[in-house]
């Protein structure tokens, strides 16, 4: 497949729970000496200090919720193994909330359900649950009876899942184990014990998954870098540096880009010269930067970021890739949110890409899936309680003619709850622009026009509240209707610049995958990083890494 980036972490013996008495009494329930081959053995290494969640069940609840579903054996087993691994903490939750795997397992697991028509892994009371919890900002405690059951319901869920959709063989039982972290650990052993295990048959997980496959093999690039020492440090001083002019500090960025393959060959010449500032445009691109082939200070100091920070970021990134769905037939948006970039696909093959603006503030999940069903030409917009009452108001309060002045209208405080129902006029000051697109989620996420142009020549574009906002709606609706006898270029302008929605609902629908990778391969091989813009790879390196 020719653009593999996209698709399919690494993935104490307990306080109060048992004493060594009934340590040695469940040890063969628990996968001690005794416990059938296909159980992982209790890992009693794993204690409060250095567990990736703070949370942790007892033994008993896990007996308890087999023999009231009724699970079966074969799926028993594999629970008792799962959690044996884990030293019976929670895979799902901590005490701030979900794992950022709880949300990446829900969403693929909600996508399988909803685009396989497989009914037999539906539960009813796990979904309204997580429907529920998906969008919300909550606490756990280890006491909560409701949540200890969501928390095996999502393992149960999770396991059937597995023996449903990977082929048989490709993914062990203990790798499975392992898509959760279970402790805090070195990042340098952690990569090497992904790269260094092998499997007799010779099937990997990573021939599954293209995505994970190329990114691992950069993470083997990058420790066999920290192996040899580390990256040379680039001085300040060399963003004064000029192409045809020579200086001490060349030697040091060629030896650099040379180490990284964006500078071919060994010249460790002190000219900058034409090809220094090609390697120098590679590099910028990977970052996400304009190449212009000059060293910057936003530049060097990526350049400069550790080693041991990139190998943890590359593996926090395998971590993702791991819970997304595979690549449907027909037509899939792809939006990276730290990339700020949409990628339209047909059939598996790129159509074209677009700039996006996303909110400055990010949703709580790293990944969500959707179907976008609706197009909605001349939109209103029903602007958000918050919004209303921490921007309007205030507006309103100093210049009594604001919504007049900025087409908006108040309909009343309709839900009784003190905060008027204020909405925005369709036209060219609506801040929805004159499209949007809509795909059924959780978090009330979709795709729209904007009037603010000028954002989309940022390099970094996450502004504000908001959706995500497309740079060229109208090329975005003219595809999806492509097909579509009813919708040409022309009855599109007319209905963008109408003076009333306009909803059409389409007939051939457009899945969307919002992902939030800040490291992956692209369709030319080159190893891309960026910002961690939401700060989600910030949570998990704390839950992770020692």
């Amino acid at each position: 497949m020719k653009y593999l980036f996209y698709f399919l972490l690494v993935t104490l013996p307990l306080a109060g729970c048992l004493n060594n008495a009934e340590d040695k009494k469940n040890e063969e329930s628990e996968g001690g000496p005794n416990a059938p081959k296909n159980i992982s053995s209790r890992d009693y290494s794993i204690t409060k200090t250095n567990s990736y969640s703070d949370l942790f069940l007892d033994s008993a609840s896990l007996d308890d919720f087999i023999a009231r579903h009724h699970v079966a054996d074969s799926v028993a087993n594999r629970m008792i193994s799962f959690y044996n691994s884990r030293n019976y903490q929670y895979a799902w939750f901590n005490s701030d909330g979900f794992t950022e795997e709880a949300q990446a397992f829900w969403n693929l697991f909600d996508h399988y359900l909803t685009t396989s028509g497989d009914t037999s892994l539906v539960n009813k009371t796990l979904e309204k649950q997580m429907n529920r919890l998906v969008t919300d900002s909550f606490t756990v405690s280890a006491s909560d009876k409701t949540m200890r059951q969501t928390e095996l319901r999502l393992t149960h869920s999770l396991l059937k899942y597995a023996s449903r959709n990977f082929e048989k063989g490709y993914v062990k039982r203990k790798e499975l184990e392992r898509f959760v972290p279970a402790k805090k650990t070195d990042p340098i052993q952690l990569a090497d014990s992904l790269l260094s295990k092998k499997h007799k048959d010779n099937k990997y997980f990573d021939d599954i998954n293209a995505s994970y496959k190329l990114l691992k093999g950069q993470l083997q690039k990058y420790v066999d870098l920290n192996k040899r020492g580390t990256l040379p440090a680039i001085p300040e001083e060399a963003r004064s540096l000029k192409k045809g002019k020579s200086s001490p500090h060349v030697p040091v960025v060629k030896q650099y880009l040379q180490m990284t393959g964006d500078l071919p060959g060994n010249d460790t010449s002190r000219l900058f010269n034409d090809t220094l500032a090609e390697a120098i445009t590679h590099i910028q691109e990977r970052f996400g930067m304009k190449g212009t082939g000059t060293l910057g200070k936003e530049l060097i100091a990526e350049m400069n970021v550790p080693l041991r920070d990139r190998i943890e970021q590359i593996l926090i990134n395998m971590g993702r890739m791991r819970w997304m769905p595979s690549q449907p037939n027909g037509t899939l948006i792809i939006i990276n949110i730290p990339e700020f970039i949409l990628h339209l696909f047909e059939n598996g093959k790129k159509e074209f890409d677009m700039n996006v603006v996303v909110g400055k503030d990010g949703h709580s999940t790293t990944q969500f899936t959707g179907t976008i069903n609706q197009i909605v030409f001349a939109p209103y917009w029903n602007i958000p309680p918050k919004i209303v009452t921490n921007e309007i108001l205030p507006e309103i309060e100093k210049n009594k003619h604001y919504l007049e002045e900025n087409e908006m209208e108040d309909q009343g405080d309709k839900d009784g709850d003190g905060v008027p129902d204020i909405r925005q006029l369709p036209g060219d000051k609506n801040a929805l622009g004159k499209v949007k697109f809509l795909f059924p989620n959780s978090f009330d996420i979709y795709l729209h026009d904007t009037p603010a142009k000028s954002l989309f020549n940022q390099s970094k574009r996450a502004f504000s509240h908001g959706c995500i906002r497309l740079a060229d709606a109208q090329k975005m609706a003219e595809y999806l209707l492509r097909n579509d006898p009813d919708w040409d270029a022309t009855k599109i302008s007319d209905a963008m610049n109408g003076k009333e929605p306009k909803v059409v609902k389409m007939k051939d629908k457009a899945e969307v995958f919002i992902t939030y990778y800040t490291a992956w391969v692209d369709e030319e091989g080159r190893l891309n990083f960026r910002e961690d813009v939401y700060g989600h790879d910030k949570k998990v390196k704390n839950m992770l890494f020692q």
